[in-house]
């Protein structure tokens, strides 16, 4: 009896924002800003765009191909770039200032532009120079929007090689930004290789081989389509293979054998607690002008007040939520600047970077990550407390900011932070790089 093939079925995408909502802005933001105060005025109008419906949004909770296009026509995507290939060329602290300005928006969004804004730059990061070269005009000047599917929690994707090309099997559970995306970051373990053995390669996401599973359903950060996807024998060539010598097949060690490339994770974890911030500011924000139009004053406290904005334990919790969130805020600024200095100190020739200095600047992002965590959290469930039950409501949306911050905060645990800054401050050990430090 011969043995019938069942054909395998692709998961149907799910429905998904309509473009042509924010074409205007494509002719309206055809002229880029040119210095880092034009960019973050891009980035507010920006997150001014997204609030207007950023709840409606969410509930309907559809593909954000719309919004990745707002990002394309805002210019932001290319906002590191290098400006020989139409990129803003600016540093990463405007970078992860532009990020937490949209997220006060839209948070889902903001997380988008922060993950991408790290993929794009990888290349520079774990790459040789024309690799870091090829990959920037490839991406700025196609303006492309860059996913990944890197998750280290998961089993490494396995890599089998021959002379010509790479080749990519296995599973992520989570994918952000990549089911939307024109280009797609791997990272996997060669097969038969030492396990320190990995392999980044950036190679286009629309290809049969990359199966998305659209399964991404949690309760915040909803448009960010940061569910599962299969890899199934996608290939790029050694060429593409970042940090690696195509005529050895092995890590080239003036990229791969010095510290530069482990800058990658403390970049990627400031891109977190920035969008935390901004998620954590958009709710104070987004609170305040709801206490002022709608919280009523309450009459059975012995004190009666005419207005909620007269009321002492308004006016102090919204103080304080305030104080601690201008702290965060200069502390991410602090660590961004130290970015900056690293970056541009060893950015070009790469070499000379030290572990220890490594180490500090990664523990100016762990305390970032520390305070916007226990802030962000404090912030946007206690706002409640002070817009009244009424806030509420669904179609307030006020909920929206603590389930985005409470489902990106669980992404790798806090108190392993605190740990790591306690052993800095006390013993004076720098963190080794791992793939969460």
């Amino acid at each position: 009896m011969a043995t019938q093939t069942v054909p395998v079925t692709k998961p149907a995408a799910p429905p998904a924002s309509d473009p042509a909502v924010y074409q205007e802005y494509e002719a309206k933001w055809s002229t880029y800003p040119t210095d880092a105060d034009g960019w973050l005025q891009r980035a507010r109008d920006v997150a001014t765009v997204l609030s207007a419906d950023a709840a409606v949004r969410e509930k309907a909770n559809k593909s954000p191909k719309a919004e990745v296009a707002l990002l394309k026509h805002s210019g932001l995507l290319r906002l590191l770039g290098p400006k020989k290939y139409g990129g803003g060329e600016q540093p990463w602290s405007v970078g992860y200032k532009a990020i937490r300005e949209v997220a006060k928006g839209d948070g889902s969004i903001g997380m988008l532009l922060g993950y991408h804004l790290l993929w794009s730059r990888t290349g520079h990061v774990v790459g040789n120079d024309d690799q870091a070269d090829r990959l920037q005009k490839l991406i700025i000047e196609n303006n492309y929007y860059v996913g990944g599917a890197v998750n280290p929690r998961d089993s490494d994707l396995k890599i089998t090689y021959d002379d010509d090309k790479i080749t990519y099997n296995g599973f992520k559970n989570f994918t952000t930004g990549a089911a939307v995306s024109d280009l797609i970051v791997l990272e996997g373990a060669v097969d038969g290789r030492p396990p320190e053995e990995h392999i980044f390669a950036i190679v286009p996401t629309a290809q049969a081989g990359i199966v998305f599973s659209y399964n991404w359903d949690n309760i915040g950060l909803r448009l960010t389509e940061s569910g599962a996807a299969k890899i199934e024998n996608v290939s790029a060539p050694w060429a593409d293979a970042l940090g690696w010598d195509v005529a050895t097949k092995k890590p080239d060690p003036a990229v791969l054998g010095i510290a530069f490339p482990a800058l990658l994770l403390p970049s990627i974890q400031l891109v977190f607690s920035n969008f935390y911030i901004g998620i954590a500011q958009g709710a104070l924000e987004f609170a305040k002008q709801y206490t002022t139009a709608h919280t009523r004053a309450w009459p059975f406290g012995g004190d009666p007040k005419e207005s909620a904005t007269e009321e002492f334990h308004i006016l102090s919790t919204y103080g304080n939520f305030f104080a601690h969130l201008r702290a965060a805020e200069t502390l991410a600024d602090r660590a961004g600047a130290e970015a900056d200095k690293l970056y541009e100190k060893y950015g070009n020739q790469r070499a000379g970077l030290t572990l220890q200095e490594r180490g500090d600047w990664a523990e100016w992002v762990a305390s970032v990550k520390v305070v916007a965590t226990d802030t962000g959290l404090r912030v946007t469930s206690g706002v409640f407390e002070v817009t009244g039950a009424r806030a509420t409501a669904s179609k307030v949306g006020l909920d929206r900011f603590w389930r985005d911050l409470r489902t990106h905060t669980l992404h790798d645990p806090v108190a392993y932070k605190n740990r790591e800054l306690g052993k800095y401050f006390v013993l004076g050990q720098a963190p080794d790089p791992t793939w969460y430090t």
